[in-house]
């Protein structure tokens, strides 16, 4: 049998109770990583109703809100550990993700999120193109040479492989 000996435990109970409110939520714990070229965000949710997580974007900040529900109030509680009622985090994102593709996943009480990175904040070429009237030479970047700094047929040269 389980004994209580906390002299305490009503008081915590309160205190979960207005700590988990919607006008002081309960903070909800998170893992952040980076795969490739998407950023994945995970929420430990256990006990929540999918239909209770609410996902909002304003701007570049992402609001994550969920509800755990009471328990019955009238059961004889030997152990209460667990958060109840309100929960939200918020994230300030950086402007090199996309905001309008965010996948969401909710599984097994966790709450993944995948954010790609902005298709402008991807790394990409710039060809440099040869000025005719100046008889000067387009710089590419890449392979596309013979791969010894020689200029090819169109009048550029292999970037990488030029020695100064």
């Amino acid at each position: 049998m389980l004994m209580r000996t906390d002299p305490f435990r009503d008081l915590d109970r309160l205190t979960q109770q207005l700590l988990g409110t919607r006008a002081r939520p309960s903070v909800m714990l998170m893992d952040a990583w980076r795969e490739g070229d998407r950023f994945v965000v995970e929420f430990d949710l256990p006990g929540v109703n999918p239909d209770s997580v609410d996902l909002d974007v304003e701007r570049n900040v992402l609001t994550v809100t969920a509800q755990r529900p009471t328990l019955d109030e009238k059961a004889e509680f030997l152990a209460a550990e667990r958060p109840r009622g309100m929960f939200s985090r918020q994230l300030v994102l950086g402007d090199n993700l996309d905001l309008d593709r965010i996948e969401a996943v909710y599984r097994d009480g966790v709450l993944r999120l995948r954010i790609p990175v902005a298709e402008k904040a991807k790394p990409r070429k710039i060809t440099v193109n040869r000025d005719a009237a100046a008889g000067d030479q387009a710089i590419t970047t890449g392979r596309n040479g013979d791969g010894n700094g020689q200029q090819r047929k169109d009048n550029t040269v292999d970037a990488e492989t030029v020695n100064a």
